[in-house]
């Protein structure tokens, strides 16, 4: 593979001239979207574990700051409280993603944006919607051009989320285009995420999104300050492309129509917490639950998928584990769960839910395998065979998945997403989510878009939990 050596240079001098007028209505609309959901996965996110572990430790160690860890309204400094928060954001797996590039978004964008906002403000809503736009259209796009970093070994969401929302903080700080190629290329020299954690259910998966957020602000102060980055950070013979894609790269879906067709619309929303590759399955589950099928009548179930999403969530539940993010990657428990109770809630990944044992028990009779008739990297598509202890086989199909443009949610859905949310994490009442989701919907009016969603964010109300 072989590019101009001012390829990340002319990508930068793009961006750098981006503004609010030049997106389209409905890509603003999108951007809110995202932004709103991203707020409540985090507040959803104040007790889950590894998320009061890690406030804990980092709020032993800084007890001022210029920004917020939005859960306890804790003082940071902006990296730590882009790490704080964007762990949060994807602790409960609940969090918006592009089906096509694997990427989860906003986990690592928002936080990164966020903290910027705070420090570097008030900030215009028009600002920082346009840097929320960068993150997510890069983010996408880098997903795209690199599309097959996951099969290899790489979690695209911090791999890709750091680079592109380094240049997304960048141009908050309002770098030239020079600058915002030092804030990628200091990002670059920081990439990092494997994807073995998500394989081992433990608990740094849902840690990486808020590591890349703290680089990417790290990144961008730093070369706001004049520290230059490496100057061919994705086109280097040892850059990003060569290094971590090992030049499996189609780098015309980073930069065709940057500007003109945006991916950010591409988004989906999860109705569902759990890794997406089971949001096919578990709709299944719910739908057969809902006709009335029976989990204690079934004698056995055999889920195909493609080869990518099976080897994240194929393999065999084990219920000794007792781990939630174990639960949250594996198809064979969403669908059980989903099928025995007909939905899948936050509560059903943490105990006791997920150490139940006639849900483990049916998971146990469940074989998830690969489906050779699908393209090995599609999210969508699912067969299942259910055969009962009459001798009765079930077969169901499913084409796409609830929350994506193909199947999207309503703006109620959205809404009692957030409401639930907030109320999971923070107990935190209707009243409270629908303040949040006002002042998001309006975010482009407001000349301190970082003060006003810090203020409208919930602290955690009294709880018998």
């Amino acid at each position: 593979m072989q590019l101009p050596s001012d390829y990340s240079l002319k990508l930068c001098e793009t961006i750098a001239a981006w503004r609010y007028e030049q997106l389209p209505p409905a890509t603003v609309q999108t951007v809110k979207r995202i932004i709103l959901d991203a707020l409540g996965v985090i507040g959803g996110a104040g007790r889950a574990p590894g998320i009061r572990e890690l406030n804990g430790r980092l709020s032993r160690w800084e007890r001022t700051g210029s920004a917020t860890g939005l859960i306890g309204k804790r003082a940071y400094s902006p990296p730590t409280a882009a790490l704080a928060n964007g762990a949060a954001a994807h602790a409960l797996d609940f969090d918006d993603i592009h089906d096509a590039s694997r990427v989860h978004s906003a986990c690592v964008v928002l936080p990164a944006v966020l903290a910027i906002a705070e420090d570097a403000g008030p900030l215009s809503g028009r600002d920082f919607i346009v840097a929320m736009a960068i993150g997510l259209e890069l983010h996408a796009r880098l997903g795209l051009a690199c599309v097959n970093s996951l099969a290899v070994g790489w979690h695209p969401t911090p791999v890709f989320g750091g680079l592109a929302a380094s240049v997304a903080a960048g141009h908050l700080l309002k770098l030239d285009a020079d600058r915002l190629r030092n804030a990628l290329g200091i990002a670059f020299h920081q990439a990092s995420g494997s994807i073995q954690s998500a394989f081992d259910g433990v608990i740094t998966k849902r840690l990486g999104p808020g590591f890349a957020a703290r680089d990417a602000v790290t990144s961008a102060f730093l070369a706001a300050d004049g520290l230059t980055g490496t100057r061919e950070p994705l086109e280097g013979k040892a850059g990003f492309f060569n290094l971590y894609a090992r030049g499996d790269v189609q780098p015309a879906l980073l930069t065709d129509d940057l500007g003109t067709l945006w991916r950010i619309d591409e988004f989906s929303f999860k109705p569902y917490p759990g890794c997406r590759c089971s949001h096919a399955a578990i709709a299944q589950g719910i739908k057969l639950h809902n006709e009335g099928l029976s989990a204690a009548a079934v004698e056995s179930i055999e889920i195909r998928m493609s080869e990518e999403n099976w080897k994240l969530v194929g393999m065999p539940y084990d219920v000794t584990r007792g781990s939630e993010v174990h639960a949250q990657f594996n198809a064979a428990y969403g669908f059980s769960h989903a099928l025995t109770y007909g939905g899948v809630m936050l509560a059903s990944f943490e105990r006791p839910a997920i150490n139940e044992l006639h849900v483990a028990a049916l998971a146990g009779k469940t074989r998830v395998i690969t489906d050779a008739s699908m393209a090995r990297n599609a999210i969508a598509p699912v067969a299942i065979e259910l055969r009962m202890r009459g001798g009765q086989i079930i077969q169901r199909y499913g084409k796409t998945i609830k929350g994506s443009p193909d199947e999207p949610m309503t703006d109620r859905d959205m809404l009692d997403k957030l409401r639930g949310c907030l109320a999971f994490g923070l107990n935190a009442p209707p009243l409270a989510a629908d303040r949040l989701a006002d002042v998001v919907s309006s975010i482009d009016e407001t000349t301190d878009a970082g003060g006003a969603i810090v203020a409208a964010f919930p602290i955690a109300f009294s709880s018998t939990r």
